[in-house]
């Protein structure tokens, strides 16, 4: 629970000339009032996590939210939706003609704008302009190993969609206009893989854009590793679980260009904590482990405010109120969760969508 206390208002001076409270009596006496004071009753709130929608998907994964009331989510059986009300009522359609694509990845511009990306093979990007009404094809991919893991935007125009490698180097698409178009990076700009190193498409979070405009990723499998793209693609090594093809970081959040979170772990282990969060003060160099972790596997994490932070996966949802110290489990568990950009409303997805909400006592 986070607290606040409510303190009242005293004038100390009115205390001073009292002579039991001048010397060393009068600063043991202010001592005792201040600690007095400090227990006063307070407000205090208690997250929780309810349930607001069944969407005709059997799973969802994609998430983007523009604003408290506006937001998009994306997943299997080609579908894909939006809400204006906060996520009361649901407009969903079909993206396409891909009846069975899994939208695992989503970035909405507005209410009226938005793009997915599927994950598996072929790879399709749609973009649609009129509230989902209408999707358009703008990329392809047949490749039989093409799968992509993770959509983001560096700004209003430039774009970038990131995936498993193929020939030992990761699959990255770029975009210079709003999505309209795009296109492969060169085979010697592309980040070069570790034998069995793969991104993980479990809630489209493994991608994240830093402040400066910068794009970053994190990795599993064989080893765990944060990329994060300066000059070059630069790696470096994650202390998150790894070594088997269940393991690794599934999500990464940053709330500065140097503080963020990664989550993670085996999701065939769903209840182990070892090694399943870290968290990053120099922008991505070096991770510590916080002093207690969240409740298992997470696939996606989330900061709402400085200190608020929310993870979530398979077993649980897990809130942090210092900055990723500290967790305590708050509900059930989703694949990905996602806050809009003041942090005052705060989505959850997967078989279900849910909010969080907040009750004062």
């Amino acid at each position: 629970m986070i607290y606040w206390k409510k303190y009242c208002q005293l004038d100390l001076s009115t205390l001073l000339p009292w002579p039991a409270l001048t010397g060393n009596r009068g600063a043991a006496a202010l001592l005792l009032i201040f600690q007095l004071l400090m227990h006063l009753p307070g407000t205090a709130q208690d997250h929780h996590i309810e349930v607001i929608h069944q969407p005709p998907s059997k799973s969802l994964r994609g998430i983007s939210v523009v604003s408290a009331k506006v937001l998009w989510a994306s997943g299997t059986e080609g579908q894909a939706g939006r809400s204006l009300d906060g996520g009361k009522t649901w407009e969903w359609s079909q993206v396409g003609d891909c009846k069975n694509c899994d939208w695992r990845s989503l970035y909405a511009f507005s209410s009226e704008e938005a793009i997915v990306i599927n994950a598996g093979s072929p790879a399709y990007v749609y973009r649609t302009v009129n509230g989902g009404k209408e999707w358009k094809k703008v990329y392809e991919d047949t490749s039989a190993a093409i799968f992509f893991d993770g959509l983001q935007f560096l700004d209003a125009n430039k774009g970038i969609a990131i995936g498993d490698p193929i020939e030992n180097k990761f699959s990255v698409i770029t975009t210079q206009n709003k999505g309209v178009t795009w296109s492969k990076v060169k085979s010697t700009e592309l980040p070069v893989a570790a034998n069995g190193e793969a991104i993980f498409a479990a809630s489209g979070t493994s991608l994240v854009v830093l402040p400066g405009r910068q794009p970053a990723f994190v990795t599993g499998g064989t080893v765990a590793r944060f990329w994060k793209k300066e000059d070059n693609w630069k790696a470096y090594t994650l202390p998150v679980i790894q070594g088997q093809n269940t393991t690794g970081a599934f999500s990464v959040a940053f709330r500065t260009a140097g503080r963020g979170i990664v989550v993670g772990g085996d999701y065939q282990q769903p209840m182990q904590q070892q090694g399943n969060c870290f968290l990053t003060y120099d922008g991505g160099k070096s991770w510590q482990q916080p002093v207690t972790s969240p409740g298992g596997y997470r696939s996606c994490v989330a900061f709402i405010t400085d200190s608020l932070v929310i993870a979530t996966g398979t077993t649980g949802t897990d809130i942090s109120e210092d900055g990723g110290k500290n967790w305590k489990r708050i509900g059930e568990g989703f694949n990905a969760v996602a806050a809009d950009p003041t942090g005052k409303a705060v989505y959850l997805i997967g078989t279900k969508i849910a909010r969080l909400t907040q009750s004062t006592y």
